[in-house]
This record gives C-alpha cells, structure tokens and sequence, in this order.
C-alpha cells in the first residue's frame, strides 16, 4: 500500500483543506479513491474517505470553535438528527436504486444557485439570533434530511449545509461553514457506525490519510476565516456549479451510450 499512500496522502491534504474551507473535497477525493484503490469495493472505499473525513472534520471544528462562538444549542441536535439520517440512508443503500433522486438533487441545485447568485449580499452579516424552538425545529428537520442524503447518496451535503444555514438561520459564510463541519461530523461517524462492524475500513490506509485531511484542515479553516464571507460565497458557487455539472453529465452518460 506504500504507492497507493504516496498518491493518496496530498490528494487527502487537499480534499482535507477543501472541506475545512467550504466543505465538497468529496467531489476530488472520491474519484481518486476508485482510480487509487482499484481492488477496494465501494463498501471499502467509503470506509477509508469516512474515516479520513471524520478526523479532518474533527480538526477543522476545533479550529473554528477556537476562533468563533458556534451555537452549540442550535447545531448539537442538528448534528445528532443528521447522524440518525446519515445511519438510516446508509443502511438503505441495496434497498433501493440512488438514480431515482438525481433528477430531484439537480433541480434543487439549480434553484440554490440560481437564488444565491442573484442575492449577492445574502450571506454577508451575520444576522443570527439565540436559536428559537422553531429553529431548533427547523435545524432537527434539516439534519435528518441531509444526513439521509450523505449516507444515501453523498456529494454535496457540505454545499446544502452551507446554503440551507445562511436561509434559514441568517448566518453569514463563514459561521454557515463551521457549522456545516459539525454536522458533517455527525453524517460521516454515523456511516462509520455501519462500516466499522463490517470489517469495511482498511486502518492502514485510512489513519494515515486522516492525519494528511487534518493537517489540510488546518489550512483551509484558516484560509476561511483570514478569506471572509465573499471568498467563502465564491468559492460555494464555483463548487455547487461543479456538483451540478457532475450530477447532470452522470445523469445524461447513460443516454449517450
């Protein structure tokens, strides 16, 4: 496995510095996971990313908390909803065909971007409040919806977070971002609570690659905060128009034969 690490190892500071900033480090690490680990199953796959990700997310949220005051009442329960979601999704990956969701996942896509653009100062102030029952609500609602999409599906959640926090809660880019690695958190260690008994995480691979997504992490948290909310929107409109892309060219490939 001495080759595959050396390939891997930037590929994961890179993924790791990705989502520390913005979140999506998926859409780089995913295929070069099944391009890298060719004798590896799916199952194997997102085991090793899971973990990885699961201790890059850990180092970004303590360079986040450090720094900023994070509504823990608001995000804890969103994350423990999220977790609960991303278990069910995962657990329901041979019961039923992912390809139905994608025509649904591009239209909303599309309608987030879309809104996003044309309202260039959303996301700019931070317009949070002690978090009400409703939010509370709200955010528990949320969780479980994409937490059942990051274990059912997967690539993206970080953008939905990202755009669903400055909606809804009026949190500015760079509060929305740190917030979305708590329940990014939730989503992946409830998948690992899947894969794990299964014998589906190869540790040899998967530790030193999470080391290599923290000290990424590190990076990209700190590239967020010193880049601010307009860096942060930039960069969230040219990864959701990269996850719309990839999306429609995977739903259009079968057709063309």
């Amino acid at each position: 496995m001495t080759q595959e690490l050396l390939i891997l190892l930037p590929i994961c500071f890179i993924t790791g510095a990705i989502n520390a900033a913005i979140g999506g480090g998926g859409l780089i690490g995913i295929p070069a996971f099944y391009n890298v680990l060719t004798t590896f199953s799916p199952a194997q796959i997102m085991g090793v990313d899971k973990l990885s990700s699961v201790m890059g997310h850990g180092m970004s949220i303590r360079q986040y908390a450090r720094n900023m005051n994070l509504p823990w009442r608001l995000m804890l329960p969103t994350a423990v909803t999220a977790f609960a979601g991303a278990y069910i999704g995962v657990r329901m990956l041979n019961l039923m065909p992912t390809e139905w969701m994608r025509p649904i996942i591009i239209a909303v896509l599309a309608i987030m971007l879309v809104y996003t653009w044309f309202k260039p100062q959303m996301g700019h102030v931070d317009a949070s409040r002690t978090p009400t029952r409703s939010d509370l609500a709200k955010g528990a609602a949320l969780g479980l919806a994409l937490g059942f999409y990051d274990g059912f599906i997967g690539p993206g959640t970080g953008s939905f977070l990202l755009f669903l926090f400055v909606r809804f809660f009026h949190f500015d880019f760079l509060r929305a971002t740190a917030c979305a690695k708590v329940v990014n958190f939730g989503t992946n260690a409830a998948t690992l609570v899947f894969l794990i008994p299964a014998g589906m995480v190869d540790y040899s691979l998967a530790l030193p690659l999470g080391v290599a997504a923290i000290c990424g992490s590190v990076v990209g948290s700190r590239l967020a905060m010193r880049g601010g909310n307009q860096w942060i929107r930039r960069l969230f409109l040219i990864l959701a128009v990269s996850l719309l892309c990839k999306l429609v060219w995977e739903t259009v490939r079968p057709w063309l034969g």
